[in-house]
């Protein structure tokens, strides 16, 4: 996948776990682990911006895009 998600990256920085990030932001510990391994087909922004607003971070902090060969 061209898109990749550093979630854990900015979690370990914040010092937060998942299940308080996927609590504050309002989306099951589930979804979060979706997220967090790639396998989401699509974020929506108002989850986006409320897990930008927890981790205090950029969007372009938690993904990242990488061209395939």
């Amino acid at each position: 996948m061209p898109i990749i998600i550093n979630l854990d990256v900015m979690l370990a920085k914040r010092k937060m776990r998942s299940n308080e990030l996927a609590d504050k932001v309002g989306i099951t510990t589930a979804n979060l682990s979706i997220l967090k391994t790639g396998k989401a087909k699509a974020i929506r922004f108002s989850t986006l911006e409320a897990i930008c607003k927890e981790l205090d971070c950029q969007p372009g902090d938690i993904m990242e895009y990488i061209e395939e060969n």
